[in-house]
């Protein structure tokens, strides 16, 4: 159990990286933060292309792996004890 809990740890960090880059790479809608650095100005522009759609899917793919990782994290450590103190 200890390798498992180990190998979702290491998953973790690395979807947790991968979703914060895949998070950024979007286009800015405007409005928000993204006005603030100049993404406001191909807000117009904006078309849902291809390699949007697919960096969407990407991206929700990954939360939710990212969600079923700690949700077994949390499962795992509440269950063979780890957690407690």
């Amino acid at each position: 159990m200890q390798v498992l809990q180990i190998i979702l740890q290491i998953l973790l960090g690395i979807t947790s990286l991968l979703l914060t880059l895949l998070i950024l790479m979007h286009k800015g809608r405007g409005g928000g933060l993204s006005d603030m650095f100049g993404g406001g100005m191909s807000s117009g522009l904006a078309s849902s292309g291809v390699a949007e759609r697919n960096l969407n899917r990407f991206t929700i793919i990954l939360g939710l792996t990212w969600g079923v990782v700690i949700i077994a994290l949390g499962l795992i450590m509440r269950f063979s004890g780890t957690g407690e103190s």
